[in-house]
């Protein structure tokens, strides 16, 4: 398959499962346009990359499916000035994404295959503006802490206090919460440093690991 049929697969991914869903923030459906989504699944899977599903990565994680990293992105309200932190690298797909957006990327993997390669892959892309650590981010990352917006994506069972104090003032973060229902929370802090949370949407993820 050539260039050109990928970048059609990509547009008629995001005219069809994304913008015909309600995503409507121009940088995200941009970002969504540009981000090769092929060279972030298994190399068997390349034919599906554009589909809309979840697809299984390696070491029992998945690639989550397009719509849902374009919702979970939108939510993020996302600026060129906002430090990022990522929890759940996995394939790097997500953190593309977020580094067409905004320029200060941290994204965090504890499983060391996954990180390894994605930053291999990340760097192959040109992505300048990502920090990829080997670690566990249920802790957060405290050397670039604050953060202006945080994005989870693996289900913890509550909301780690770790990741909430590292949210900068008027930050934002969105995390699925729950085991066997789960749910995308937002949570927001406010200038004072006083906490909101919102359920928003049922989903499925792998679960976050506090050890």
């Amino acid at each position: 398959m050539d260039t050109n049929h990928f970048t059609e697969l990509r547009e008629k991914m995001v005219s069809h499962q994304i913008q015909s869903r309600g995503i409507v923030d121009e940088n995200v459906l941009e970002a969504m346009r540009k981000v090769p989504r092929h060279l972030f699944v298994p190399e068997g899977l390349i034919d599906l990359a554009y589909l809309d599903c979840a697809l299984p990565s390696t070491n029992g994680q998945t690639i989550s499916q397009p719509y849902i990293v374009a919702y979970m992105t939108e939510k993020l309200h996302l600026k060129p000035s906002d430090r990022v932190l990522e929890i759940g690298t996995g394939t790097g797909y997500q953190t593309a994404i977020l580094s067409e957006i905004s320029n200060f990327i941290v994204t965090m993997e504890r499983i060391p295959d996954l990180h390894q390669s994605a930053k291999i892959r990340l760097e192959k892309l040109d992505y300048k503006n990502i920090t990829c650590i080997y670690g566990n981010g249920y802790e957060g990352f405290i050397p670039g802490a604050p953060y202006d917006k945080i994005i989870v994506t693996a289900a913890a069972p509550f909301i780690p206090e770790s990741l909430v104090l590292q949210l900068s003032p008027n930050g934002r973060m969105i995390i699925p919460v729950g085991t066997s229902s789960q749910e995308l929370v937002i949570v927001t802090k406010d200038e004072l440093g006083e906490i909101t949370k919102k359920n928003d949407l049922s989903v499925v993820f792998v679960p976050l690991l506090e050890k």
